[in-house]
């Protein structure tokens, strides 16, 4: 599954940039860097180790499911109240009607849909769902007839269903439970238990074991005007209003749609049929099999091929009126891409679909197993939840992440909207033909399906330099910073209830497992390591965090020059928890050893203990360490002060000497080793003294986001200008000297050109400048915002429009404001219009800011997935922050209805209003609205108060240091 981005936005004021490079400032959700050096053998070790995951997972699931076939006690004996009678033909899920269980003193002695977990009694193994849609009053009515295998003897049949209207078939007195060729099974009582979101039917007598039955439910229900389960959207064509519907069921919404096993272990096929109002096409995961239109009311009916065995979540269907482009594999997979018509003509799905029939062929390839359906369908759809759902067969995408318009899209929203294409595509192996048993185990092919993401990337763009360099920051440093936290988690958690199934959704499972499985166990065997690789690897995924890793010459008189002392500990932000953590890794940790002219030796290290010596080569005076090469390894490191002022040194002299990935990983962890009170301030603001000379992209990219971190500290202080000043120094001579992009035929929106790398770090420059007010970089935005008004010809290059409008949008008046605002409204690329939007933020006219925040939440005017990105960006905004944190707080039982069941959406909004929070007041205002209404958000409050706890605390520990150091900065060598 592919998760919105929200990242906050690279503006000295806060406003957002598009989500792109400046908004990985904290921890955001998907973005596009990776690993420095994660060389082939790595990849195939960590598919390896994924795949070795699996196979173990898929034996312990055979030998479970042998052990209950063999006489294994019914789960269904866990607790012992009593239920009380249905209350005749119909129960409605969701309401009190069917919730009476207690009011009648039946003998039943067990009551599984107690229990969270289905009771594992009976398991489906085939589907027929049939479904009539009415587009026009936005219902459906369906019947299901699900053919069940009883494992273990039992009366009840506990299937999962919410907010259904269940129907008999044959009214109240129908039998809707057979056996096939064996008559009718006599129906006790039947109701639901929405508190666990099980429908229950009590029999007379057992089901067998080793038998089949047939389960035959009726039901209505609304199409809702939410974003899961079965739910509408609509979109606007020549003035016209239009309306589709679609599913999403991951993780656990398909129960919204039928009645069914909704747990990912219950593996069935399905064969569906819908019927609907001819102007509409319907799609399914299969192909039409075949379709009728009915006399008596002209309405079509098609029937879908039946599915391979999968999971509930999987199952996805859509009734739209879309058009489409369509190409095929040379193994004669069709791939059509839908989108609204206008999309369509535009050529916007273009090229989504050229890099899918690419994708296709590289994965067979790479996995060795052929693409398991005959044709994949790719759905652009104007809201979604998440950036896309890889549904086997029918991947649905929200626009911004599939449609692309080359004239007016960015290179980074191109390379945004590759990555998720690519992720979802692999979920086509990992994840919908290998399925993770239970929702703890998301992380398999969440985290598998990340790496790939830098993986296929590179395939598809080599010049990107993806898998090699990207990863690095946008991956490995984002993870860092979450996991940094003590409200951090392991990899694998529990998951009992279904209000748990949440918290595994977030960058830990998706980013950390992607890092920590590139450490290069090949490595340990080629040294001849006898270590046990079980054990090692629990270390990483159930452990939370990671080490910091502190590397000391050896200053003992007793031992020679060529020794170091090594010790590792739990790196955390909060410094007041971190003596009471004893946690520890098995780390590989890799040194090198060098001095002003060249990198002397490398060596490979395993470090078990909290301290250890080890012999690492000669070493002089000037001679200087390094560890973690490339930043291969999952943990920061650290140094004495002596090595950290000759590393200075040797970035101020010959940077080129050490990599471009370890100038990327010293800035990351300097800065961050800073924050968490392991180094003076003064460190990391003397190492990037440097950066006048860095011409690559990697470490200007770290250092960016560093100092944006530092920018939401310090934005309202009196002394800010003293870092602002020092920011627009280091940047000032590189910027200068790159200057703008031009706007010629040609020039650009074409990624594949060899100077990709230089027009990234061209913009961000360019975007350091004006968010710390370099008056050249304003003038520049300002001219050009007034060029495209007087013309009404937008020749702003599009790599850096964001950064114009929002700059613009700041300076200018209020006609500028409302002259972006017609534009958005106008515009039909999707790309174009995101960054419109987010550029509104960026006014320093607070009224205009409230009237956007109104408008958002009260009108159709912003798209609903939109609404928790315009919230976060006004809060960016230091002249929106206290109005942004004021309307979440006055607002929160509205955005909680509407986005509280929605993976990451509720924590995205919560962390990115209250991560600029950093004043005493600011931290009590917080405390008071968890203790009195923050409730339904589940980790995500916790976090932000452990966010912001430590934002106030290094203003009270660390800013006075840090001032007096940009009072009087030292010279070369550390002061």
């Amino acid at each position: 599954m592919g998760l919105n981005d929200s990242s906050p936005g690279a503006m000295r004021n806060g406003r957002g940039l598009s989500d792109q490079w400046a908004e990985s400032v904290v921890v955001r959700p998907r973005t596009t860097e990776r690993h420095i050096t994660v060389h082939k053998r790595l990849v195939l070790g960590f598919a390896l180790s994924i795949l070795t995951l699996i196979i173990v997972t898929a034996v312990a699931v055979v030998l479970s499911v042998r052990f209950e076939e063999c006489g294994a006690p019914d789960r269904e004996g866990a607790t012992g109240e009593s239920g009380s009678r249905g209350s005749g033909g119909s129960a409605k899920l969701n309401g009190s009607k069917g919730e009476r269980t207690g009011e009648r003193g039946d003998d039943e002695a067990v009551q599984p849909w107690r229990n969270s977990r289905l009771p594992g009694s009976l398991r489906p193994r085939h589907y027929d769902l049939r479904l009539a849609v009415y587009m026009d009053n936005f219902t459906f009515s369906g019947e299901v007839s699900i053919e069940l295998e009883c494992v273990n003897a039992t009366r009840f049949i506990v299937l999962h269903a919410d907010r259904l209207e269940v129907r008999w078939p044959g009214g109240a007195g129908g039998r809707p439970v057979n056996r096939p060729g064996g008559g009718a099974m006599r129906v006790h009582r039947h109701f639901s238990f929405p508190a666990n979101q099980m429908y229950v039917v009590v029999l007379h007598r057992e089901l067998k074991p080793m038998r089949v039955y047939r389960l035959n439910v009726s039901f209505d229900a609304a199409i809702e005007d939410e974003l899961l389960g079965f739910f509408r959207s609509s979109y606007t064509l020549q003035r016209e209003r239009r309306y589709l519907a679609v599913t999403q069921f991951s993780p656990i919404h398909a129960r919204k749609a039928f009645p069914c096993f909704d747990e990912p272990v219950y593996k069935a096929t399905f064969s569906l049929t819908l019927r609907h109002d001819p102007q509409y096409t319907s799609l399914s995961n299969m192909p039409v099999e075949s379709s009728s239109l009915s006399d008596e009311d002209g309405w079509v009916t098609n029937r879908f091929a039946r599915t391979p065995r999968m999971s509930t979540y999987y199952l996805a269907w859509a009734v739209c009126n879309f058009t489409y482009r369509e190409t095929q594999t040379d193994s004669g997979v069709t791939i059509r891409l839908y989108a609204r018509p206008d999309a369509i003509a535009s050529g916007a799905g273009d090229y989504a679909l050229h890099i899918t029939k690419r994708l296709l062929g590289f994965y067979q390839d790479y996995f060795k197993v052929q693409y398991s359906l005959p044709k994949l369908d790719l759905l652009a759809v104007p809201k979604h939840p998440y950036a896309a759902m890889e549904n086997w067969g029918l991947s649905v995408f929200v626009e911004q992440k599939i449609l692309l318009d080359a004239e007016v899209s960015s290179s980074s929203y191109q390379m945004e909207l590759t990555m998720v294409v690519v992720h979802e595509i692999c979920h086509q192996w990992f994840g919908d033909l290998v399925t993770p048993v239970w929702w703890e185990d998301v992380w398999l092919k969440e985290g598998f399906a990340h790496f790939f993401e830098y993986v296929g990337t590179d395939f598809l763009f080599p010049k990107w330099n993806m898998e090699k360099q990207r990863f690095l920051t946008d991956v490995l440093h984002e993870v860092m910073l979450l996991d940094g936290l003590s409200s951090s988690h392991p990899i694998s958690q529990e998951v009992e209830q279904a209000t748990d199934i949440n918290r595994v959704f977030d960058w830990i499972a998706y980013k950390k497992v992607s890092t920590c499985s590139c450490q290069d166990i090949n490595a340990m065997r080629s040294e001849g390591r006898d270590i046990n690789i079980g054990e090692m690897m629990d270390r990483w995924t159930l452990q939370m965090g990671y080490p910091v890793v502190t590397i000391s010459k050896n200053q003992s008189e007793q031992l020679p020059t060529h020794y170091i002392t090594v010790s590792q500990e739990h790196f955390l932000y909060a410094q007041e928890v971190r003596s009471n953590n004893s946690l520890q890794w098995q780390v590989p940790l890799t040194v090198a050893v060098g001095n002003t002219s060249a990198v002397c030796l490398e060596s490979l290290i395993w470090i078990n203990n909290k301290t250890e010596t080890h012999r690492v080569g000669q070493m002089g005076d000037n001679t200087w360490l390094l560890g973690n090469i490339n930043q291969t390894g999952y943990f920061r490191v650290n140094y004495d002060l002596q090595n950290w002022k000759l590393l200075i040194q040797q970035l101020h002299t010959n940077p080129q000497i050490i990599s471009v990935g370890n100038r990327a990983g010293l800035i990351d962890d300097a800065f961050n080793l800073a924050r968490a009170g392991y180094l003076p301030q003064g460190v990391p603001l003397q190492l990037i003294g440097y950066l006048p000379e860095e011409t690559s992209f990697l470490p200007w990219h770290a250092a960016s986001r560093a100092l944006y971190q530092l920018d939401k500290l310090l934005d309202r202080t009196e002394e800010y200008s003293l870092f602002s000043d020092y920011v627009l120094r280091q940047v000032a001579s590189r910027y200068h000297q790159m200057g703008w992009p031009t706007n010629g035929p040609g020039s650009e929106g074409n990624v594949l050109q060899a100077s990709y790398q230089t027009e990234e770090l061209q913009r961000e420059l360019i975007m350091l400048a004006c968010s710390f007010g370099n008056k050249q970089c304003h003038r520049q935005a300002v001219a050009y915002i007034s060029d495209w008004i007087s013309s009404n010809k937008n020749r702003i290059p599009p790599n850096i429009r964001d950064i114009v409008y929002c700059t613009g949008v700041s300076l200018m008046d209020e006609d500028v404001w409302e002259f972006i605002w017609m534009k958005f409204h106008s515009s039909n690329a999707v790309s174009e219009k995101k960054i419109l939007l987010e550029a509104l933020t960026c006014s320093d006219n607070t009224f205009l800011l409230n009237r956007l925040l109104n408008l958002s939440l009260t009108s159709d005017l912003v798209p609903e997935q939109d609404v928790i990105d315009v919230i976060i960006h006004v809060g960016r905004n230091p002249q929106g922050r206290n109005l942004a944190w004021k309307y979440f707080r006055e607002k929160w039982d509205v955005l909680n209805a509407r986005y509280g069941e929605a993976l990451f959406m509720n924590s995205k909004l919560i962390s990115g209003v209250t991560e600029f929070l950093n004043t005493e007041r600011e931290l009590n205002e917080l405390k008071e609205f968890i203790q009195s209404g923050g409730v339904g958000a589940g980790p995500a409050l916790p976090r932000a108060l452990e966010i912001v706890e430590g934002n106030v605390r290094w203003h009270r520990l660390h800013r006075r240091q840090f001032y007096q150091w940009l009072r009087k900065p030292p010279g070369p060598a550390l002061g």
